[in-house]
């Protein structure tokens, strides 16, 4: 095997491959030689076909089959033999069966891109308040008190934030009918915010049986693909609104969230805790984000734009996944798949460059994935989702499925080593506001 290689770049290596005339003719033989003992055409009995025949009508077909046969056999050699480290897959381009009878196939592979580690240890990371107030608690309250209220029919008023309403809407932009904005004997927590604020701002104050047309301008931005960026006109028709009749918080109330709950001090100290978890885990990782910012700040350097390529690709990948639990695609969502590669490859470079970044700081402190780490990681999957260790060790027995969760693994290893060894600072007191801004209300979660 010949191989030779021509720096493109510094990201991107061209190797051409030529294989000897030897090894090329003996795959050829045998792919004709399959074809003739199989082969029965007009004219000719099962494995009577000449050679010549055979070669003539199925040339193309055998050539094609033993090129990507070749291809697959060689490449890893050839890399290997030249000490080259891809980093993603390579282009393959230009095989060519020679007239000698040698075979040569072209190969575009990016490298890891070279450059020095700023300082990574000692990166100061604000500190954020992870104390858990009374209100934070109440609010919890509050809610489980909002989602146990039977509820009663209240006709004779208008509809209130808190109400539970039943309703027929229909969406139409430019005067047309979306057919994805549309449901009937739809029940509507008013203010809840489960459905887009704009439009349970708007139910405010309507009665049963009214019919409403209501115009929301929806942001650009706008969580919901469908809306973002349009003027909307909803026509609404309220068919029932309900009230709650609200608990007593008393020690039967907490019972009733959980009998295993004797009091209402024991519930308020579960609730408690379990904020207490919630909050320090987002603290964690508000951290990760910081030193990740702090390091892509530090490290400029250039990325390979294949790598780019395949990073957008799967975001745009878990975008129609999440677009499809809704029942809908990028086209019936109004975006274009061109716009949306062009949005993300920003985003998509600095994961790429990050994930650089964080694997040179693996080899220069050689934290590295062993069994035990693994084990921790399949007996997390299986407390999660009630499976054993060897059920969850069945979904990983493929190399394709195994590579990317110890990469994920090591990941966490290596964000674990720079939070540990990170300088927490106090926080500026406009920024620890925002932090507490963006955690999130307590959820039903706290009651696990």
């Amino acid at each position: 095997m010949d191989v030779v290689v021509e720096e493109i770049s510094a990201l991107t290596k061209k190797i051409t491959i030529t294989l000897p005339k030897d090894g090329v003719q003996k795959k050829l033989e045998k792919a004709y030689g399959k074809l003739q003992r199989e082969t029965k055409m007009k004219g000719f009995r099962r494995g009577k076909v000449p050679r010549k025949v055979i070669v003539r009508n199925f040339q193309e077909q055998v050539q094609a089959e033993v090129s990507e046969a070749l291809v697959q056999e060689n490449y890893f050699n050839a890399i290997e033999q030249e000490k080259i480290e891809p980093v993603v897959h390579p282009e393959i381009s230009d095989p060519v069966f020679n007239d000698d009878g040698t075979f040569t196939f072209v190969a575009a592979i990016d490298v890891r891109p070279e450059f020095e580690l700023a300082e990574y240890k000692g990166i100061e990371v604000e500190k954020v308040d992870t104390e858990i107030s009374d209100a934070a608690v109440e609010v919890q309250i509050e809610e489980f008190r909002r989602e146990m209220a039977p509820l009663r029919n209240v006709a004779d008023r208008d509809v209130q934030e808190g109400d539970v309403i039943i309703v027929d809407f229909e969406g139409f932009h430019n005067d047309k009918a979306m057919k994805e904005i549309k449901s009937e004997n739809l029940s509507v927590d008013v203010g809840a915010g489960k459905l887009s604020p704009e439009f349970e701002e708007k139910l405010v104050g309507m009665k049963q049986g009214e019919d409403a047309s209501h115009e929301v301008d929806f942001p650009v931005g706008h969580v919901n693909p469908v809306l973002a960026g349009k003027k909307i006109e909803f026509r609404v028709n309220v068919k029932e609104v309900k009230e709650r009749v609200l608990q007593d918080l008393n020690d039967e109330f907490a019972k009733d969230v959980d009998e295993k709950f004797a009091s209402f001090e024991e519930l308020t100290a579960d609730i408690k805790n379990n904020l207490q978890q919630k909050k320090d885990k987002q603290a964690e990782g508000d951290a990760v984000d910081r030193v990740m910012m702090k390091l892509l700040e530090n490290h400029s350097f250039d990325v390979p734009e294949r790598l780019v390529r395949f990073e957008v690709e799967e975001m745009i990948k878990n975008t129609e996944k999440q677009l499809e639990q809704q029942g809908m695609n990028l086209e019936a969502a109004g975006i274009n798949r061109d716009d949306l590669a062009k949005q993300s490859k920003e985003t998509a470079e600095k994961r790429v460059r990050g994930d650089f970044i964080l694997k040179k700081i693996a080899e220069t402190e050689d934290i590295k994935v062993n069994d035990e780490d693994m084990d921790r990681a399949f007996q997390r999957i299986g407390d999660q989702y009630n499976m054993s260790i060897a059920k969850v060790k069945e979904f990983f027995q493929s190399r394709d499925d195994l590579l990317p969760f110890m990469n994920e693994i090591l990941n966490e290893k290596i964000v674990t080593f720079l939070r540990e060894n990170a300088v927490f600072v106090d926080a500026v007191p406009e920024k620890k506001e925002k932090f507490e801004d963006k955690v999130d209300e307590p959820t039903e979660e706290t009651k696990d």
